[in-house]
Order: structure tokens, then sequence, then C-alpha cells
């Protein structure tokens, strides 16, 4: 584990656009070593679709033993549509990762960047700035590789339990704290259905016990359908959002979509010792070894665990290198940098170079 200012960080390349995101990232942190007094060991290890294809195995012991002793794990992108398990599910280590170090809690950040275009009207006057919380390790997915079929019929089990609940609540409102304490809103909405389900009920009744011990939060309670329709008609109206784990799944990439789409989305999937880092992109083999994958989500995922860094370790000097990292793309995207994803020219090596270049 860490000494200082000094961080062990463990890289999962992955799949695909994987090691072609990953790259300009580490170029990145390697360029934030020379400007602050940060430093990074960075170890490589094998994980995803083409380990599985070489082993039988979506990663090896060696795998998980380096994320244990890391201070953090920048994960690429994993999982390749051709390559399935036996029963036609796919390689998807970034999931086992979640219940193997318990990362119950996956954040998506999802602000506009200047000069990115939206498909809502008036976003790029009005502005987005919010963040998914999505809990990842129980709800619907709890069911993963457990669901029962037979002939007539399919079924998976959703669970919710009180004491993932409760971590799960605890973060959504110190990070709410954290955002306000930074000039944002700080306001909080729990995103459920219970007024159906009665999983969603117990829910929302424990958001309700966490909340009273954060009363300068302010908090809203939402259907996740009402949820998902004022996203797309009001985006700037949200801070918060808290949910299960399906949920999140869907909601965030709704409001990747609004910021540019995925490839400027970051995440980070965190627990209460270990966190992984990465895109919400997935591999994208259409466009993998073309030079075409925007590694914006991939960096902006790097400057989410300096942040996280720097509120585990109590190190300022690393919540600040996020920061600029953050401006550097701001920079790059402001100046008129347009991805291929746009309708632009620019590929992964003219975003990776215009940033270094910012920062």
């Amino acid at each position: 584990m860490s000494a200082n200012n000094a961080f062990h960080i463990a890289v999962l390349a992955g799949d695909g656009i994987g090691p072609e995101v990953m790259a300009p990232a580490i170029e990145v942190l390697r360029k934030i070593e020379q400007k602050s007094g940060l430093s990074f060991r960075f170890t490589d290890a094998p994980a995803g679709a083409n380990n599985y294809l070489a082993t039988g195995k979506s990663m090896p012991e060696s795998t998980i033993k380096l994320c244990e002793e890391a201070d953090a794990i920048l994960l690429g992108a994993c999982g390749l549509p051709s390559v399935r398990y036996p029963d036609n599910t796919e390689i998807a280590p970034q999931i086992e990762l979640r219940f193997i170090f318990d990362l119950y809690a996956g954040v998506r950040p999802a602000r506009l960047i200047p000069g990115v275009p939206s498909p809502i009207v008036g976003a790029d006057q009005r502005g987005i700035d919010l963040v998914v919380i999505r809990e990842s390790t129980e709800g619907l997915f709890a069911s993963m590789g457990k669901g029962v079929v037979t002939h007539e019929d399919a079924r998976e089990t959703m669970v919710i339990t009180r004491k993932t609940s409760e971590r799960l609540f605890e973060f959504s409102f110190r990070l709410a704290e954290r955002r306000k304490a930074r000039g944002k809103r700080g306001a909080l909405a729990c995103v459920d259905k219970a007024n159906v389900f009665k999983a969603f009920a117990f829910f929302r009744g424990i958001f309700d016990e966490i909340a009273r011990n954060h009363p300068e939060v302010k908090t809203d309670r939402l259907y996740v359908d009402a949820c998902s329709a004022m996203l797309v008609k009001r985006p700037w109206d949200f801070d918060v959002m808290v949910m299960e784990n399906m949920f999140g799944d869907i909601v965030s990439d709704i409001t990747a979509s609004l910021i540019g789409g995925l490839g400027m989305a970051p995440s980070a999937d965190i627990g209460d010792r270990y966190a992984v880092f990465q895109p919400c992109h997935g591999t994208a083999p259409d466009i993998m070894g073309q030079g075409k994958a925007n590694p914006t989500g991939m960096i902006l995922s790097a400057a989410m665990m300096l942040d996280w860094l720097a509120d585990k370790h109590g190190l300022e000097g690393a919540a600040e290198a996020g920061e600029k990292i953050e401006r550097a793309v701001d920079q790059v995207y402001a100046g008129g940098i347009k991805p291929m994803e746009f309708g632009g020219s620019n590929g992964t090596a003219d975003i990776a170079k215009a940033v270094l270049a910012a920062l």
C-alpha cells in the first residue's frame, strides 16, 4: 500500500480498445508526476476475454492478488461480444471485481464539457453536472449466474440488504456534502420504484433513516420512470442520484448520452477499502486498432482515481492533480478538439497529445 504520496496502481488494460485508451491515461499520470509531488508505480495484469480464450479464466489469481495489494485499480474495457461463457453471458471481470472487493458504490459522473455537443436543447447554456451512484453488488445483479431457466420460464431474483443500503446511502450523502463544499448544489435524490415493489419501499425507507443524519443535504425521492423522463428534459435540475444496480446501469447510460456519449464518461466502483476506475464505454472491437478510440473517459477516470486517493489518504495534492486533468480536458475541447464519434477527425493520438500539452 501507499507510503505518503507514492502509489502503486494495478493496470488492467483489458480487451478491444481498452489498451488503446489506457496508454494515454498512463501518459497523463506520468505528466502529473512531473508537475506534482506524486509518484506512481504501475503494474500491468491480464483480464478479460482474451485471457479467457488463452486460459479459460477471466482473470488469473495473480491479477486478483495484485488488485488486493495495490492502492487503486485502473481498468480499460473488458469483454468481446464473440467470446462468451457456456451460459452465453459475456466475459466481465469488471463485474466480478465488484463482488470480489465489495465495491458497492458505482460512481458515474456526467458533466458537460465546454465545446462538447449535447442532444438536450439549452444544455450548452444551462450546463449539466450530476452524478449517478449505482449500487454495484446487489439488486438484480445479485442473481448473475444464479438464475433458473426451464422450458416454461426464467427467473432472476433481486436482492436488497440493509447493510449494503446503509453504506451506499452514507457514501452518497458524503459525496453530496463534498460537492456542496466545492460550490455545487449538494442535493441527493433516491431513485426507485417504491410504489410497486416492496424491495424498493424497503430501500427508500433506509434512505429516509440515513437522511435524518444529514439534514444539511436537500433530499428528494423519485420513481425511476419519472426520473428518466425528467433527465432528458431538464438534466440541469439534478445533482446526485442514488439507485439500485439495474436502474443505475440504465440511467447512467442515459446521463452519459447527455454529455456526448460513453466515450466522454468516466466511472468508479468504490468500496470501503478498494476502488476500480474505468471509462463507461465498452471494448468497441469494430474500431480496435484504428486509432479512432476516444481516450477522454479513461483520462477522466484517472482524475477520479486521484480524487479518491486524496480523500482516502488526506492528500490534498492528489485532489488538485485530478482537478488539473479535468481543466486540461476542458481546455482542449473548448479549443476545438472533435473526436470521431462527434463527426470530427481527432483520434486517440490527437486527443492524448492535446491533453498532455494542456497539462
